[in-house]
């Protein structure tokens, strides 16, 4: 009876809970699907309204101020702050350099108003008997200013092909001067009548042009020369492959190329096919790896702008939190396209021990008359197996060979910056990461780290100045990277890295017999080092120095010599002494150049 008695009670709750469903679901088809532009623009009806104030959110970033929905805050990332801040920065100065040529000078808030000048030492003379600036001028020939928010007639034309909320356009807009128009691009229409609300808010529709289509074909039907962009950035979420060929075909001659990549998997080595079908390269699993995404980019832009005989310049290349951003010109020129094979090498890297050398694809060499001759490479650079831990190589790229940044514009960028502290939100990390940027080793690609180093022989870690001093000591060049805090960029070969670390190992020694005898660790120790017989660059024992001549590297016993209280090293540029906030170097330290010639001294001084 009870049993029953349930088994009722069942029925009927259950016939209840089913009415009340086809109910609401009757009500709700009685008002009709939203249509498709209501759902594509995101304004479908809903069953309980919320008070406008609860659906989105305004944010202040630098001089902007934008809203975007709350439910969907990919729209505004804080994490990329340093990243719009600096590519204000670098906009800012490319302009100054653009404009200049044109004798339009631009006025940026919060800077002094100086006048820069560059003065050739050789043709002061002849400056001497011209006018000064200003004087016997016609009024037409005065030179023209642009500040910040007004249209700049023969300024730069800017384009962000994929605006999202249109913040940075927005921040283009009112923080560098100028411009001539800022195309504001997405192929939302949520997101674009999010721009449009923005452009509004901020009171910038007079430079802003929010627009809605495809990013690469917008840049396509821009390829004609007088309709190309000055100024493009692309910040995609995820890979900006599929936009690089129509970004070098849109942007002018000489003009700037900002690319954002955040798949940092793919181009770090963890799926190397995939690397490949996207930037034309192999990528390797290495300690090394963000300098090598960086320069498996701008191999990739060189190869989509050789297709139409143009060629890329770096200006800047940083490695960031979690992506990568590169700065390059793009310039047209036949001959220069020629050299672009001599540009890239492929990378050969030890899977033992780690190191790794690099094979130009191509080979460029001076002709009789001036001319420039082209030809194949010689190779490969390695064995068949690492003459250090006897394992095999992988084979990685091709990438980017050359420098990966212009210095001369970095330090144009670093010294804007540090006058106008105020101007961005993380004026203090663009300082330091500019700062070690302007002192890494220019002609000198990939590093090695001091933990790869010293796990690859299970011993302990010097300290990075402790590695330094015995590279500099050796006679061989030394920088930091910003990519990696323990990184050391060295011309040294690896065979000298190696043999440093033994001496090393002298000091601090390791239990050989928990070492495999197949192991890249036993390999490597057990061959003694060279350090004490033969130091620097084939400078060979005492023999060969002259007499009476302090030797610039520590005696074998001392292989990692400590820092000597209030050594300065001698530096060729003078400016490079000065001690930058922000600089990874101690104040009056320079590790840029070789270290100091060997001078002679009388017996009995001090040394």
């Amino acid at each position: 009876c009870g049993r029953a008695r349930l088994v009722l009670w069942l029925s009927f709750t259950l016939r209840s809970a089913r009415r009340l469903c086809r109910a609401r679901f009757m009500e709700g088809h009685r008002q009709g699907p939203p249509s498709p532009a209501a759902m594509e623009n995101g304004t479908e009806p809903r069953t309980e309204e919320r008070p406008p104030e609860a659906q989105e959110t305004t944010v202040a970033e630098g001089a902007a101020r934008i809203a975007f929905p709350s439910a969907n805050e990919v729209f505004y990332n804080p994490v990329q702050e340093f990243n719009r801040d600096l590519t204000c920065a670098v906009i800012t100065e490319f302009a100054r350099l653009q404009l200049g040529a044109k004798g339009i000078q631009i006025k940026v808030p919060g800077e002094k108003d100086v006048q820069k000048v560059v003065v050739d030492l050789s043709e002061r003379e002849e400056e001497k008997t011209e006018p000064e600036d200003g004087e016997n001028l016609a009024p037409g020939d005065q030179p023209r200013t642009a500040a910040v928010g007004e249209i700049c007639e023969g300024g730069l034309r800017v384009l962000e092909g994929l605006a999202a909320s249109g913040l940075r356009s927005i921040r283009f807009a009112r923080e560098v001067p100028g411009l001539q128009s800022v195309l504001a691009n997405d192929a939302s229409a949520r997101a674009v009548d999010l721009i449009r609300r923005n452009v509004q808010l901020n009171d910038v529709g007079h430079l802003v042009q929010p627009s809605q289509a495809d990013a690469r074909m917008l840049m396509y039907q821009h390829q004609k020369v007088a309709e190309r962009f000055d100024v493009i950035d692309l910040d995609p979420y995820g890979s900006p492959a599929s936009f690089l060929d129509a970004a070098v075909q849109a942007v002018s001659e000489g003009g700037l190329l900002c690319v954002t990549c955040t798949d940092m998997a793919v181009l770090a080595g963890n799926s190397g096919e995939t690397c490949y079908s996207k930037y034309g390269a192999m990528a390797l699993k290495s300690r090394a790896c963000h300098e090598m995404a960086l320069r498996i980019v701008l191999h990739s832009l060189d190869l989509r702008a050789n297709c139409y005989q143009r060629y890329v310049v770096p200006l800047l290349s940083l490695s960031a939190d979690f992506y990568v951003r590169v700065f390059v010109r793009v310039f047209t020129g036949q001959a220069k396209v020629k050299a672009s094979a001599s540009k890239q090498a492929l990378v050969f890297q030890c899977v033992g021990c780690g190191a790794f050398y690099l094979q130009r694809l191509g080979k460029a060499a001076e002709a009789p008359g001036g001319r420039v001759k082209f030809s194949a490479a010689c190779g490969p650079p390695v064995a068949p197996e690492c003459e250090h831990c006897g394992q095999r190589h992988q084979l990685g790229g091709p990438l980017w060979a050359e420098p990966i940044h212009d210095l001369d514009f970095v330090g144009r960028v670093l010294e804007a910056v540090s006058a106008n502290p105020s101007r961005f939100h993380t004026s203090e990390r663009i300082r330091g990461v500019l700062s070690v940027v302007s002192e890494e080793l220019p002609d000198v690609p990939l590093y090695y780290t001091l933990d790869q180093l010293s796990s690859t022989i299970r011993c302990s870690t010097p300290s990075l100045l402790q590695l330094r001093s015995a590279l500099l000591h050796a006679g061989f060049r030394v920088s930091l990277s910003h990519a990696c805090k323990n990184a050391v960029k060295t011309d040294a070969p690896a065979s000298a890295v190696w043999d440093i670390m033994r001496c090393w190992e002298k000091e601090c020694p390791v239990k050989r017999e928990r070492l495999s005898e197949t192991s890249p660790a036993w390999r490597i120790l057990s061959v003694e080092p060279k350090y004490g017989r033969a130091r620097g660059r084939g400078r060979g024992d005492h023999r060969h120095l002259p007499p009476g001549a302090t030797r610039a590297f520590s005696p074998p016993s001392a292989p990692f010599p400590a820092p000597r209280q209030g050594a300065t090293a001698r530096c060729l540029d003078p400016s490079r002494l000065a001690h930058t906030p922000g600089s990874s170097l101690p104040q009056g330290l320079c590790l840029c150049c070789p270290p100091a010639p060997l001078t002679p001294r009388t017996p009995g001084s001090l040394p």
